[in-house]
């Protein structure tokens, strides 16, 4: 067993030969301090007993239906750093494994079996959580879009002091989070999900449009009455400046595209230009 990352939560009763590197150790941790008995009646060994042949694998004996969470294994020739893993934790270290690997090959650029392998758990121990990897990262791009809705919540702050300042530090906390969560806004916007497949990533989503759907009618009532577009309308138009500049200069990572000022004051002149052909008064 090659992975540094070992789970299970039952052993059975009987002597098991784990195969491992050479170098390698494996301590396997019980929910209970003490082991009453073997198979057989016979003593069982301290939980944390182990032995290896010269072959490199390690013979562990456990007692029947002694519940186990937890086990680590490290390469001692990593410098004794240890990495652990518990089985109560597996659809959070899968969401990180699809997170570095989306930061690494885009997010579709890696398969389920590849973001189970960085997780450190068998093929097999995904499909616990998520039916395939489309599920997955849906998962991911829920978790974007609800840290995405909090920011934008925050930056329009109900339009105070005023809608348009308001709206400004809305388009900066959009570029913010493209730059500072690469990775999220990539699963949320470039990974090939149909959002209406899967219910929480369609509200959440949802959630962070309705921040600006608000912005939008707070400004659409503060122009003149003639000539008011729709608040859904100036949404789009606004989200789409600010996703198109986000996503060719603002990303914080190796797709960004250079660009000769910063990308906020970019948004920032096109927000402008857009309202004061609306009439809208600035400040």
């Amino acid at each position: 067993l090659r992975s540094p990352l070992i789970s299970f939560e039952m052993v059975p009763a009987t002597w098991n030969w784990l195969p491992l590197a050479k170098g390698s150790a494996l301590i396997v941790k019980p929910l209970c301090s003490a082991v009453a008995a073997g198979p057989c009646g016979a003593a069982a060994p301290p939980p944390n007993r182990f032995f290896q042949n010269d072959k490199g694998c390690l013979r562990v004996v456990v007692a029947i239906n002694l519940p186990y969470t937890q086990a680590m294994a490290w390469d001692q020739s990593d410098g004794g750093k240890r990495r652990s893993y518990h089985h109560g934790n597996l659809r959070e270290a899968l969401v990180e494994a699809a997170l570095r690997l989306i930061h690494e090959k885009g997010p579709a650029g890696f398969t389920i079996a590849e973001a189970a392998r960085v997780a450190g758990v068998s093929p097999a121990a995904p499909y616990r959580h998520f039916r395939d990897r489309d599920a997955l990262m849906a998962d991911v791009a829920k978790r974007g879009f609800d840290d995405f809705a909090g920011r934008l919540k925050k930056a329009w702050d109900e339009g105070r002091p005023k809608p348009v300042a308001a709206l400004h530090r809305l388009g900066a906390a959009y570029l913010a989070f493209a730059r500072e969560q690469p990775a999220h806004y990539a699963a949320m916007f470039e990974a090939g999900l149909c959002i209406g497949d899967y219910p929480e990533l369609s509200v959440a989503s949802e959630a962070a449009f309705a921040v600006l759907r608000g912005a939008s009618e707070t400004l659409v009532a503060s122009l003149p009455a003639e000539g008011r577009p729709p608040a859904l309308m100036m949404a789009l138009h606004i989200w789409s400046l600010s996703h198109g500049i986000a996503s060719l200069f603002a990303r914080g990572d190796k797709s960004r595209r250079p660009l000769p000022m910063d990308p906020a004051e970019l948004l920032e002149a096109a927000v402008l230009i857009y309202l004061d052909g609306l009439g809208a008064k600035r400040g």
